[in-house]
């Protein structure tokens, strides 16, 4: 019931909001992400921490086929429906901030986003996952193509390309498998688990399922698309892309990938880890380069995301809890980044790094809020950045020794741009630009100090995030263990 109520509350309310004009439309779609909020919090507080999936629900959707409307949550997708509906409000309350053209439709879009990206955290039928997966894509096209910046149609036609040509791999692979059940066969994802794929097999399902998400995510050298769409969208758009959307893929990697084909992830797994390092190294080296805030955070986005992809692929209970909680907090930190940077550009006009100075002498409290999102961004410890960090390179580490210092190179090389960037925006001369920061609105205040406050939390408390997903990560563990042990027979 809550499952199916998590999924209807945003397609209801998107209903609503188009029909409303002006600010109205906002106000329905804060509410819906309210309502959304609240639903997914009586999950947490009513989930039995096992490995066993809850909240289901179960109809026939497209019987000659085998399609369920099948829905479900387990450890694993509760964490990603937390950070969802969690930070869905407070990307709303950015957007309120600013007038917007044709806000209903704008709101709507949203909702219209949240509700598949939900559908894809919480759908136990590979089809279902699909079409969550897809539908989630189509409300940011038209948001960054409507409401993006310079360049807009040209960069957001370029992204939807590269998704939907990612996605088709994905979909030959799911149909492939479901071929493969038995009987009337099934589109079940547990039922693709049952499968005694070859190992010739598990390499074509794995670079199917790979090359979908990888441009998701987005690995290195798939990525090509991130920097301009994250820079050319709205703000609203941008956080929706970096601190949400990009979790189906690595999502995506831990619910089809390393239990569908362990074997291959094995073989491949060097291959992977090697592009995610790469994609490490070649993010932090062009943020250190940047000097628009915005692009600064969007690279540094491609070496963090490259990061808890490398620890999925290392294959240990170390590095996939690490992943767990990095896509948590690696939202909450890319939200809380972008939100900062657009209240300096709502205030000054411009994100350009040299335009800023000595902002921590005009706004001291605005000073201190950036300073403790850096640092939760770089991993400092207490900071939320931290245990997932740690956990992810002693993953990497147990892996291989010599990609967990390249994969290090993350942490030095992210103190690098950040502290570069908070030195020239926030000290020295100060600028004409940065006498516009003299204050934060009393809305301004509140999602700052929400955000920071749960930095800090989870930098002191992560258990309230490893103990929701640690039942469900052992049983996929033991899932893999016991696939390459019936191969080692067979």
């Amino acid at each position: 019931m809550l499952t199916g109520l998590l999924l209807l509350i945003p397609l209801l309310f998107m209903i609503v909001s188009l029909l409303m004009k002006g600010k109205q439309s906002g106000y329905v779609a804060l509410v819906s992400s309210v309502v959304s909020l609240f639903i997914s919090l009586c999950m947490a507080f009513t989930f039995q921490h096992d490995d066993t999936v809850q909240f289901e629900l179960n109809y026939s959707w497209i019987s000659s086929f085998g399609i369920h409307f099948h829905l479900g949550v387990d450890g694993i997708s509760l964490i990603l429906i937390l950070l969802t509906t969690f930070l869905t409000p407070f990307i709303i309350l950015t957007s309120l901030q600013k007038e917007t053209d044709n806000s209903n439709v704008f709101f709507a879009l949203i909702l219209l986003m949240q509700a598949g990206i939900l559908g894809a955290f919480t759908a136990m039928d590979s089809f279902l996952f699909y079409m969550s997966y897809e539908v989630a894509l189509i409300p940011i096209y038209f948001i960054c193509g409507l409401w993006g910046g310079e360049n807009r149609i040209a960069v957001a036609l370029k992204f939807f390309i590269y998704t939907l040509a990612g996605s088709l791999f994905m979909l030959v692979s799911i149909i492939y498998l479901y071929l493969q059940t038995p009987g009337n066969h099934s589109f079940e994802i547990s039922e693709f688990y049952k499968l005694n794929l070859s190992s010739s097999q598990q390499s074509w399902i794995f670079w199917g399922f790979f090359l979908a998400f990888a441009v998701k995510i987005p690995i290195f050298p798939f990525h090509s698309w991130q920097p301009s769409t994250y820079t050319i969208a709205p703000t609203a758009g941008t956080m929706l892309l970096a601190g949400i959307m990009l979790k189906m893929g690595l999502y995506g990697l831990i619910r089809f990938v390393l239990p569908i084909a362990p074997e291959a992830v094995a073989h491949w797994n060097t291959l992977a880890i090697l592009l995610c390092v790469c994609g490490i190294i070649y993010g932090s080296v062009i943020a250190i380069r940047q000097n628009d805030l915005k692009k600064l955070v969007a690279f540094s986005s491609i070496a963090h995301v490259g990061l808890i992809a490398a620890g999925i692929f290392s294959m240990n209970a170390q590095g996939i809890q690490g992943a767990m909680i990095q896509m948590f907090n690696h939202g909450v930190n890319a939200v809380a980044l972008f939100f900062l940077i657009d209240l300096l550009e709502r205030r000054s006009g411009t994100r350009l790094m040299d335009k800023f100075g000595g902002i921590a002498s005009v706004n001291k409290r605005f000073a201190v809020v950036f300073a403790i999102v850096m640092l939760g961004s770089i991993g400092l410890p207490m900071t939320n950045g931290f245990v997932g960090e740690f956990l992810l390179l002693f993953g990497v580490y147990q892996w291989n020794m010599y990609a967990a210092m390249f994969a290090g190179l993350t942490i030095i090389l992210g103190a690098v741009y950040m502290l570069r960037l908070y030195r020239n925006v926030f000290f020295g001369e100060i600028s004409e630009a940065s006498t516009s920061i003299l204050s934060m609105s009393m809305l301004e205040r509140i999602i700052s100090y929400k955000l920071v406050a749960l930095i800090i939390l989870l930098g002191i408390f992560p258990n309230l995030l490893l103990n929701i997903s640690a039942p469900a990560v052992n049983k996929l563990l033991n899932l893999i263990a016991h696939h390459s042990n019936l191969s080692s027979i067979l």
